[in-house]
């Protein structure tokens, strides 16, 4: 067995190739981990402009210049970006504020109900149990109280990042966009010269991250309408906030629309009981989940997530308990990544006899 590890180590680690695709994945592994955060502009402004750049290549296939096309797709992000700002965000807003006053009603409400459970189903639940799950949901909500208070205490500097970062992204995709060849060009001369299996790796996971992306943004906005569409034609308080938070719920494959069923169900409840309303919420969720899951989901994604729904689950689960929320969002890119590298680990060999008929990722 040592002698197996010691060829194997051998094999691989004598191999520059190998090492240099190592130190990459290594390197980016680091800026993340100790410069994410201050990166986080950079990083959207990035994907941005990589969904952008498509559009762009659109114009140039019809002869319109490149400057030209930058300069068009650009004043036409800028127009949605402001648009979005100046519509969207005040309504958001008010009806994040509705939801802070009602919420001491909800809170009332759902312990009145609670309350007469032992009379609904005697037998089944006691007043000691209720009384119990009472005491617990109050020390919740004293919890969740104390985090909104924090948080309207730091809003002034949250705001000042939010301004910045809205002024900041705007420019950094400009640029981005207009100077991708001398950037791109900086990125070669800083490049190895044996870089083939990176630049292998690079080119499959670039692929399936780009269109990955790209279906995921289109999938949001089509569930983020439908489900606005549904609740706001039923009536649904705070049908702006649900809808968008069941569509960003969508980057997070399986679970995140199982997740949001509850708030919706829960606002539904606080709003109008049990009721036909209610059921109709229910009935329109369930029909909006399974046309996401059915039509929507596999029509953007079928050619892009080449995996097993139970590799999806247990990445989710693996990368959400290593880094929270956004290992959750990002837990198919990762595990994207991770099966390119260990496929090109594999087929070492293989992989660097097809390097001649390949093309850079650098050269587009």
């Amino acid at each position: 067995m040592k002698n197996i590890l010691r060829r194997w180590a051998k094999h691989y680690f004598s191999d520059p190739q190998f090492m240099i695709l190592v130190m990459l994945l290594l390197g980016g592994f680091l800026i993340i981990l100790f410069f994410g955060g201050m990166l986080i502009p950079v990083f959207v402004s990035i994907i941005v402009a990589l969904l952008l750049d498509s559009l762009i290549n659109w114009l140039t296939r019809y002869n319109v210049r490149r400057n030209v096309a930058v300069y068009l797709v650009f004043i036409l992000f800028l127009i949605l970006f402001l648009d979005l700002l100046v519509i969207m965000l005040p309504i958001i807003s008010h009806q994040i504020a509705e939801l802070m006053q009602d919420l001491p009603v909800m809170i009332g409400r759902m312990k009145a109900e609670l309350l007469l459970l032992p009379q609904k189903l005697p037998g089944v639940i006691s007043e000691e149990r209720i009384a119990r799950t009472i005491s617990m949901l109050s020390a919740e909500f004293q919890g969740l109280g104390k985090n909104i208070i924090k948080i309207s205490v730091s809003s002034v500097r949250g705001m000042i990042e939010v301004l910045v970062y809205i002024i900041l992204v705007p420019f950094l995709v400009f640029f981005f966009l207009k100077d991708k060849e001398a950037i791109l060009d900086w990125f070669r001369k800083l490049m190895p010269e044996e870089r083939g299996l990176a630049v292998i790796v690079w080119d499959e996971v670039y692929d399936q991250f780009f269109n990955y992306l790209r279906g995921k943004i289109l999938e949001i906005l089509f569930v983020w309408a439908i489900n606005y569409a549904a609740f706001a034609f039923l009536g649904l308080k705070y049908s702006i906030i649900l809808s968008m938070l069941v569509g960003v719920a969508v980057l997070v494959p399986y679970i995140g629309s199982a997740v949001m069923f509850v708030p919706v169900v829960l606002v539904a409840f606080f709003q109008w009981g049990i009721s036909a309303n209610m059921i109709s919420i229910v009935i329109a969720y369930a029909v909006m989940h399974a046309l996401d899951g059915n039509l929507i989901a596999p029509l953007l994604l079928s050619k892009v997530v080449k995996m097993h729904p139970i590799a999806i689950i247990i990445a989710i689960l693996i990368f959400g308990g290593l880094w929270g929320f956004w290992g959750l969002v990002f837990a198919i890119p990762i595990a994207t990544l991770l099966h390119a590298v260990l496929k090109a680990w594999i087929g070492t060999a293989t992989a660097l006899e097809k390097l001649s008929s390949s093309v850079s990722p650098f050269d587009r």
